[in-house]
């Protein structure tokens, strides 16, 4: 993501030169060939569903620069022999944070946080009567979002710490991830009019322009590096899904396969909140009923409906394996 980890030179990675070369104005995307553009790009959708097109190269080339001069390489061939090599594992954990953007607030989209308080009550009545009751934040970025659930419910329920209700959220990068879990932010990240069920969560932070999570908050989140791409290390289901704002980046079939798999997890009537420029793919509306802006509820009818096999089969051939 925009925040880049600082990463060592992994062992027998060339050191070249200082990248130097590259700072002459059209310098840049000359050096960097179709052929390692390719290659890169085929990494980062392999990698996180993510496609980069032509259009994106001249973004792409910015970001990658910065690795060049941060391991002293002189070309962008040399980046991508580092990124197949033996040991290039970490730098590729380095290029998605590179790549992937966050553009996250606290309760972005305040009506799915209208709807979350509206569905609550039985989410809530459920808990208190020792039920379980598990939500899901799915591409995360720095925490706001999970933050905001927790507040939501907090607000009608103030005990829900004590319940068998908890929120998990994860994200493919472990930069923001790290940044999620210290649930600490600038005063200016909550903005001109800070909901009350926010304000009711924080206290000050360890510097005057800081805030940071009250306990009771940070006790319902648990926050894990997960690649929504590959196998989910966990078996359950989940009463809300907010995966907001993140298959934007992804091809249509990819969306398709990642939707498939949060319908297995979601039981009927479960709710998936999706971001403001993103709509269910018409091929799912038997699992997906529209229940408000960007809002779908699962419905009864079960992924081994006949009517569904075309379909699923399609997604199939590029879905990893789903535990």
């Amino acid at each position: 993501m925009t925040t880049l980890p600082e990463a060592g030179r992994p062992l027998g990675a060339p050191a070249t030169g200082d990248g130097r070369g590259l700072d002459r104005p059209g310098a840049i995307e000359a050096a960097f060939t179709d052929a390692d553009f390719g290659t890169v790009a085929a990494l980062i959708h392999r990698e996180t569903g993510i496609l980069i097109t032509q259009a994106k190269k001249s973004m792409l080339v910015s970001r990658l620069s910065r690795r060049l001069r941060h391991h002293g390489l002189a070309s962008f061939s040399d980046y991508v022999t580092l990124l197949e090599g033996r040991g290039g594992q970490a730098e590729r954990r380095a290029l998605i944070s590179a790549v992937t953007t966050n553009v996250t607030s606290f309760f972005r989209e305040p009506h799915h946080f209208d709807a979350l308080a509206a569905l609550a009550p039985d989410l809530i009545a459920r808990a208190r009567s020792g039920g379980r009751v598990r939500l899901w934040s799915a591409g995360c970025s720095t925490g706001q979002e999970a933050y905001s659930i927790a507040a939501t419910l907090l607000s009608l329920a103030p005990e829900i710490a004590q319940l068998d209700l908890r929120i998990l959220a994860t994200d493919i990068d472990p930069v923001v991830i790290e940044t999620a879990r210290a649930g600490i932010y600038d005063r200016e990240l909550l903005g001109e009019r800070t909901p009350e069920s926010l304000l009711r969560v924080l206290q000050e932070g360890p510097a005057r322009n800081l805030v940071s999570m009250a306990a009771p908050v940070r006790s319902l989140i648990r926050f894990e590096v997960l690649n929504l791409l590959e196998p989910w290390p966990f078996h359950g289901q989940f009463d809300i899904v907010f995966c907001r704002n993140v298959v934007i980046y992804f091809d249509v079939e990819t969306r398709l396969t990642l939707w498939t798999r949060f319908a297995t997890r979601l039981p009927e009537g479960g709710t998936l909140f999706l971001g403001h420029s993103e709509r269910m793919d018409p091929r799912l509306d038997p699992l997906f009923s529209p229940a408000g802006v960007t809002q779908y509820r699962r419905t009864a009818v079960p992924q081994s409906d006949p009517a569904l096999l075309p379909t699923l089969k399609n997604a199939a051939r590029k879905a990893p394996i789903c535990p």
